[in-house]
């Protein structure tokens, strides 16, 4: 399994056709997995959440599209949240990925997917 570092990446989608390539904030260390998205009214791209295996959306000020995977990185579930939800823990999550409200449904992202990480 990959241990990742807090910073930047690129989060790659595998679906039919060309990998999806898509900016990419990681969180792996307490601090940053705790503090994720919340005060932010936006997001280029997605937050990698790792490890983690379920979110909540306390505090938040916009909707986002979650993404559970496995240790794998295949999508398990993918589900929007408004602000002020609790998400349910799913049982072989590793790692959340977080994005903007709908923005998963663009890239192609549904359960069963495979994603990359790249780091530099």
């Amino acid at each position: 399994m990959a241990r990742w570092r807090d910073g930047r990446g690129r989060l790659l989608i595998h679906g039919d056709a060309e990998p999806v390539v898509v900016p990419l904030e990681i969180a792996a260390s307490y601090r940053a997995r705790t503090k994720g998205l919340l005060g932010r009214d936006a997001l280029d791209g997605a937050m990698l959440l790792s490890p983690a295996g379920s979110v909540h959306t306390f505090r938040m000020r916009m909707p986002i599209d979650v993404a559970y995977l496995d240790r794998r990185l295949t999508v398990i579930a993918v589900r929007t949240m408004p602000p002020g939800r609790l998400g349910r823990p799913r049982l072989r999550s590793r790692h959340v990925l977080e994005a903007e409200a709908g923005a998963m449904a663009g890239w192609g992202l549904t359960a069963g997917v495979r994603v990359g990480v790249e780091v530099p």
